[in-house]
Order: C-alpha cells, then sequence, then structure tokens
C-alpha cells in the first residue's frame, strides 16, 4: 500500500459489498466501506429478507383454513398489518446492528455517508477524502417505475414495506419474480390483488412448464391474472383511491398500483466520469471476467454489473474479489452455472440448472421426467393444489441437466439438488438414491418414466 490511506475502499454495504470488506480485512487488508442508507443493502431492508416475511405472513391464511381437516377449531382469524410492519422493522433494525458489529469485528472502517470517486484512486464521503490502491464499487439496484402519467401515486417495492396499512385493493404490474411474489403477499393478506403484465405469460427465462403450472395455480386460489395489457395513466380522485387506465381502454378503481417494472444501477453521484470505467448498452458497470471495470484499480459487483442479480451471487462475488486481490492463491473464477434460485410466490418456486427450452436450444436430446401430484398435507385440508415436479436429463449422457419444482418450499428442497447437479449427477444416480418417505422431496428419486421426449 504505497502512500494511500488504504488498501481497499468499498463503496455500499449490502451483501457483496460486506461480504467483500470482511474478507479483505481478514486476509490483512487495511478496509473502509461506505454507506448512504442503510446496512445489509437491498436483501436485508427492502428486498429479500422482509420479503420473506412477509410471504410467512401470507402463508398464514392457508394454514389457518387447512387446520380445520386436521381437527384444529379455531376462531375466525384476524389480520393487523401495523403489528407485521413494526415486527418486520424490529427486526430488520437487528440485521442492520448485526451488519455494522460484523464489520467494526472485522477490523473494516464503516463510513457513513455517499461516496463519490474523485479519480482512479480518491474517494470522497461527506467532504472527507480516502485514498485506497483497490476500490470496489457495490451500489447495487433501484426500482424503476414507468414514465407514465400519474406515476407519482405509484409506488415500488422500495415503498411496499413502509404501507401504513394494507390496501384493500391494489394493483401490482410486471412480470418478474418481484410482481409475482408481491401479488401473492397482498392477497395472501387479505387484499383485492390483481396482476397486470404486457406480454403473454410472466416469468420469462424460468421453464415454460413452470410457468404455465404457476399461472394455473395462482389462478386456483382466486388470484386475478391478466396479460397483455399494462397500465398507461394513473389518476388521483376526490375520495384518495386511484383510476387507472389500461392498454385496452378499461379503466379500474384500485387503492395501490404496484410496480414491479425492473431495476437500474445505482451510479447517479458516483462520479464516474472522473475514472475511465465504462457503462454497457444497458447502463450496468462493464467489468471483465474478474470484475475489473476498464480502471485498472477499481472493481464492480453485484446488481450494479447486472450478471446475476441475487444476493449469493454478490456474496460469491465479493469473496471472489478479496480472494483475488488478497490471496491470489486462493482464487477461481466464479462459474454461473447451476445457479438454483427460488421465487417465494404462492406456491413457490425453486430451480437449478436449465430449462427444457435453454437444453433444447443448447443441443441436447432430452428425456424429460414430469410429476403432478397433491401435496400430502392438502389431502385432508381439502384443498385441490398440485405441486410440480420436473427432471430435464441428456438423453445421450444421461445427465440431469435442470430440476425445477413448484410446491410448498420449495426452496427448501432445490438446495439440495443443487449440489447434485453441480457433481454432474446422472438420471441413474437420483433413481439409485433412496427417498425419505412420506415425503414431497422423494419424487425425485421415484421418478421412472419418461413423460416425453424433446
Amino acid at each position: 500500500m504505497m502512500g494511500y490511506d488504504l488498501d481497499l475502499f468499498v463503496i455500499g454495504a449490502g451483501s457483496g459489498g460486506v461480504r467483500a470488506a470482511r474478507f479483505a480485512a481478514g486476509f490483512g487488508a487495511k478496509v473502509a466501506v461506505a454507506e448512504s442508507r442503510y446496512l445489509g443493502g437491498t436483501c436485508v431492508n427492502v428486498g429479500c429478507v422482509p420479503k420473506k416475511l412477509l410471504v410467512y405472513a401470507a402463508r398464514f391464511r392457508d394454514d389457518f383454513a387447512d387446520a380445520a381437516g386436521f381437527g384444529w377449531r379455531l376462531g375466525e382469524a384476524e389480520f393487523d398489518w401495523e403489528s407485521l410492519i413494526a415486527n418486520k422493522d424490529k427486526e430488520i433494525h437487528r440485521l442492520n446492528g448485526i451488519y455494522r458489529q460484523l464489520l467494526n469485528d472485522s477490523g473494516v472502517t464503516v463510513v457513513d455517508g455517499h461516496a463519490r470517486l474523485l479519480d482512479a484512486h480518491t474517494v470522497e464521503v461527506a467532504g472527507h477524502r480516502y485514498t485506497a490502491e483497490h476500490i470496489l464499487i457495490a451500489t447495487g439496484g433501484w426500482p424503476v417505475l414507468p414514465d407514465i402519467p400519474g406515476k407519482e401515486y405509484a409506488i415500488s417495492s422500495n415503498e411496499a414495506f413502509f404501507l401504513p396499512e394494507l390496501p384493500r385493493r391494489v394493483l401490482v404490474v410486471g412480470g418478474g419474480y418481484i410482481a409475482v411474489e408481491f401479488a401473492s403477499i397482498f392477497h395472501g393478506l387479505g387484499a383485492e390483488t390483481r396482476l397486470l403484465y404486457r406480454r403473454d405469460l410472466f416469468l420469462k427465462g424460468f421453464d415454460l412448464g413452470v410457468r404455465e403450472h404457476v399461472r394455473d395455480e395462482l389462478g386456483k386460489r382466486g388470484l386475478a391474472l391478466e396479460f397483455k395489457v399494462e397500465i398507461r395513466q394513473i389518476a388521483k380522485q376526490a375520495d384518495g383511491s386511484l383510476l387507472a387506465t389500461l392498454s385496452d381502454g378499461r379503466q379500474l378503481e384500485t387503492d395501490c398500483v404496484f410496480f414491479a417494472t425492473g431495476r437500474k444501477p445505482m451510479i447517479e453521484g458516483l462520479g464516474l466520469e472522473h475514472t475511465e470505467v465504462r457503462l454497457d448498452d444497458q447502463g450496468y458497470i462493464e467489468v471483465d471476467a474478474d470484475f475489473r471495470t476498464a480502471e485498472p484499480s477499481i472493481f464492480a459487483i453485484g446488481d450494479v454489473i447486472g450478471r446475476v442479480q441475487l444476493t449469493p451471487m454478490a456474496l460469491a462475488e465479493g469473496m471472489a474479489v478479496a480472494r483475488q486481490l488478497y490471496r491470489p492463491e486462493q482464487y477461481q473464477r466464479l462459474d454461473y452455472e447451476h445457479i438454483p434460485t427460488a421465487v417465494f410466490c404462492l406456491p413457490n418456486i425453486a430451480t437449478v440448472g436449465l430449462s427444457e427450452q435453454e437444453a433444447k436450444a443448447r443441443g441436447h436430446r432430452l428425456h424429460l421426467y414430469e410429476a403432478r401430484l397433491r401435496p400430502m398435507k392438502m389431502t385432508l385440508a381439502g384443498r385441490d393444489e398440485r405441486m410440480l415436479f420436473k427432471l430435464v436429463v441428456d438423453a445421450d449422457s444421461d445427465r440431469v441437466l435442470g430440476c425445477h419444482l413448484v410446491g410448498p418450499d420449495a426452496g427448501e428442497i432445490i438446495q439440495g439438488m443443487a449440489i447434485a447437479l453441480r457433481m454432474g449427477a446422472t438420471k441413474a444416480q437420483f433413481d439409485r438414491t433412496i427417498g425419505i418417505h412420506p415425503t414431497a422431496a422423494e419424487e425425485f428419486v421415484t421418478l421412472r418414466t419418461v413423460s416425453r421426449e424433446a
């Protein structure tokens, strides 16, 4: 560290930034991290953590209804949004403190305030300048609302976690996982919810069979789904409600319009113009396979580079940068294949590996195994819910290319499947594995008959 205050200055204390800072400090580097909003970033504060808590809350409505089939006699359930949000806030505040303590215990200096680059080695925060041999940008992303008249009356996922009360009627707009998750949350908590998406079917990029199955299951639950439609204008009415004008000319009254129509990288005011850092054609910071920007001293990771926008990937990228800089003998480039992911709608979705469509596009000849079954819990509950199990198998090598599940606790099951796919498991090895009975997960090792070929 010749002539610099620090070895590494990290801009952004979200999941990736905190991981990079802690590991770099643990490797002996002198590190500081700047954060202008909240420790833990999107995931902890306005993303996966509070969202999962709201999903748990939404799921209780089904649990209460199902309990009768198992002999429980419950009084009429009453939901209190204010209690949920207050308890959520308390938990997030606790996690913020844990993040700060983790950084402090690791020897990382936490700088509160907006960081701005002055050059390739200098960062300014609240009038104070810091020099560093290396700088890591991990500023994340931010929701984008469409530029339509009345957009100021709409909310994004950021505001949804702080609504003073549960809206009676909600229009959720979008076709990605955030839209589908929040539609499930609002619907599960009792709001009259309608999901609008401008294309034929939501969840682009997921296996088509999964997308169609989720569409059908959400419809069974009474969630209103409308495709090939979008909102063109929002107006506020005298009674405080909103009037949304749709692309097909219809008008819908609602109390809340929630847009989940994309995110942008958080680079405003970052001072990139004082460096050689370049942006790609979508506005993300351009990096090479080692997360280095066009400015050799500056790295970038996480949502701000627009690769795989998942918290575990930001963590892995942060760790990779720390190892590359300070433990090069441990460094390996990240492999973006076989990344498991989950969508915490109701029912849950989880997947790892290739979809049927991706596998075909790569030239594989496929054996497809599918099963749709009623979860054991639903038999006494009397609910017509079906789980979907799907394996995508290479017909020539017998290797399992993709594993897909729709149903309760799907993410908990697919995490184990991800290890198998990462290790190159074959269908024969799945078949030789003993299942745990009675569980839903055992279906993945009892699928014996090819459903179809492709």
